[in-house]
């Protein structure tokens, strides 16, 4: 009987092929979205044949600087995020791309930093009926309340900076 061995990423549960060949056969920008204990990450990548390119990032850990109470990992948190990444993504010239799960499900987190990302100027196909609510984007169910509208009008001002 013949052994057939099994890649490494596969059975670490890294990389799916499948979704990573079809996100690939599109050659279109792609957006990643990485929820930690602590804080939340997106990226927007380039596929090259030579390993995918970083074209923007955003750190939850960016919201501290402009006066973020709270929870980096909340979805008010996630949202400010994507929103930074879409926003700096824009700048750069960037017009759209397409959310890459990999092996991680997608959870309401993930929905609102892609809804941070469209609502900053990015055209991502995505259903609207996936994302949290705009009470839960604004964060009235946390304990720890921040003005969602005045972080926006802080990113929007830095975007314009930079």
């Amino acid at each position: 009987m013949a052994y057939t061995k099994i890649l490494h990423r596969i059975r670490t549960e890294k990389t799916n092929y499948r979704k990573r060949k079809a996100m690939l056969m599109g050659k279109r920008d792609f957006i990643s979205v990485n929820v930690t204990n602590e804080n939340t990450q997106v990226q927007i990548l380039k596929p090259i044949i030579s390993g995918d390119k970083v074209l923007v990032s955003a750190h939850s850990r960016f919201l501290i600087k402009i006066g973020w109470k709270g929870s980096r990992k909340s979805i008010s948190a996630s949202y400010l995020t994507g929103y930074l990444a879409g926003k700096r993504a824009v700048s750069k010239g960037t017009k759209n791309a397409i959310l890459y799960t990999g092996t991680k499900k997608y959870t309401q987190r993930m929905a609102a930093a892609l809804k941070g990302v469209i609502d900053a100027g990015l055209d991502v196909p995505a259903d609207s009926e996936t994302f949290p609510s705009e009470s839960r984007i604004n964060g009235e169910h946390l304990k720890i309340k921040n003005d969602i509208s005045s972080f926006k009008t802080q990113i929007d001002s830095e975007g314009k900076t930079t």
